[in-house]
C-alpha cells in the first residue's frame, strides 16, 4: 500500500527508474524533487541519489536530472488534476495525500496582504513518507501512564525524527488500553483518513475530528465525544495553547508534539512558555535523529528530573 502511494504520485520516468532500484520500502523516509537537480533520497537514515540505471547510490555519477516537466506532471498526480481543490493546503507549503503522506512546496509564495495566497512557479517537491510502526511506543507507553491513565505528556522532536510516528502508535496504545482518545488531525498525518475514516490504524476507542484546524477541532471534541485523552500533533501557536487549557480544565490528559530540540528550545516560543511555566505537562520526551523512528533520548519530568 505505501509504495503504491508514493509511486502513484511520482512522475512516470522516476516511478520507473525507483522501481528498478528494489527499495525497501520501511527504510524509505524522504524523495526529494528539484528542479535541475538530481532525485535525492533519505533512505535509511543517510542521502543517497538516484541514478539513471535505476540504482541507489551515494555517488554523484550518472544521477538522473528531474525536470520542470517532471516537477508539473507530479503536481498534477498528487493535486488529481485539480489544483484548486487544494488550494487552502498549498497555502501552508504543503500538500497531504491518502496514507498521510506529506508533500513538503517551494516555489514563488504569492502574498494578498500578509497572508500567502498560493504557490507558483512549483521548483521543488519534498516527499515524506509517513510509516506506521506498530510497537514503537511500548517502552513510553509505561513511563508515561500512572494505573492505566496517561500522564499528561509533550513529545519534543527536532523535524525527521519520528515524532508523528512515535504520536500515532501511542494513540493506538493508550486507546487499545482503554481510555477514549480525541485526535484532531489537521493535516490528515495521524489517521490519514480517507473520506472519514482513519487508515493508520488508532486504536478501538479513538476518534478523529480530520483536517480541522487544531483549536478548533479540541473544543469540538471536548464538547462532542467526552474524551479522556486529547491528542494533537505540533502545537505551538497561541491559538493552540488557549485550546489546550480548555482541555486541561475539563479533566483531560493531554498527548502532544512540538519542534524543538529540548525542553529549554520551547521557551523561546512565549506561548509555549507559558505551558512550561504552569506545568500543564507532567512528562517531556526529547526524541533525537537515530536509525529507528522515534529515538528516545531523554523523558524528564515537569520539574527537570530526568526518568530514564
Amino acid at each position: 500500500m505505501k509504495e503504491e502511494e508514493i509511486l502513484g504520485i511520482l512522475p512516470l520516468h522516476i516511478r520507473t527508474i525507483i522501481k528498478q532500484a528494489g527499495i525497501n520500502w520501511d527504510e524509505l523516509q524522504e524523495i526529494r524533487l528539484r528542479i535541475q537537480k538530481p532525485v535525492i533520497l533519505k533512505y535509511n537514515a543517510k542521502t543517497c541519489y538516484l541514478s539513471e540505471q535505476g540504482k541507489i547510490t551515494t555517488r554523484k555519477e550518472q544521477l538522473h536530472i528531474v525536470t520542470s516537466q517532471e516537477i508539473r506532471q507530479a503536481m498534477e498526480y498528487i493535486s488529481s488534476y485539480s489544483m484548486y481543490a487544494y488550494i487552502e493546503q498549498l497555502k501552508q507549503g504543503f500538500l497531504t495525500i491518502r496514507g498521510g503522506h506529506r508533500v513538503g512546496i517551494c516555489g514563488t509564495v504569492v502574498m494578498d496582504h500578509d497572508k500567502v495566497k498560493t504557490i507558483r512557479h512549483i521548483s521543488g517537491l519534498n516527499i515524506r513518507v509517513a510509516h506506521e510502526v506498530k510497537g514503537c511506543a511500548d517502552t513510553l507507553y509505561s513511563r508515561c501512564t500512572r494505573m492505566g491513565k496517561l500522564i499528561p505528556t509533550l513529545i519534543i522532536s527536532p523535524p525527521g525524527c519520528g515524532k508523528t510516528t512515535l504520536l500515532r502508535d501511542m494513540i493506538r496504545k493508550i486507546s487499545d488500553e482503554g481510555q477514549t482518545v480525541g485526535v484532531v488531525d489537521e493535516r490528515s498525518e495521524i489517521g490519514a483518513c480517507y473520506q472519514g475514516v482513519a487508515q493508520n490504524d488508532l486504536g478501538i476507542q479513538t476518534d478523529v475530528m480530520d483536517a480541522c484546524e487544531k483549536g478548533q477541532g479540541m473544543n469540538m471534541l471536548i464538547r462532542s465525544m467526552a474524551p479522556d485523552v486529547i491528542a494533537v500533533d505540533e502545537i505551538g501557536s497561541k491559538e493552540d495553547v488557549e485550546a489546550l487549557f480548555f482541555c486541561a480544565y475539563r479533566g483531560c490528559s493531554i498527548l502532544a508534539t512540538a519542534h524543538g530540540k529540548n525542553k529549554e528550545s520551547l521557551s523561546k516560543n512565549p506561548y509555549m512558555r507559558e505551558i512550561i511555566n504552569k506545568k500543564m505537562f507532567q512528562r517531556y520526551v526529547i526524541l533525537e535523529q537515530r536509525n529507528q523512528p522515534g529515538y528516545i533520548a531523554q523523558i524528564i519530568d515537569e520539574n527537570g528530573v530526568v526518568l530514564n
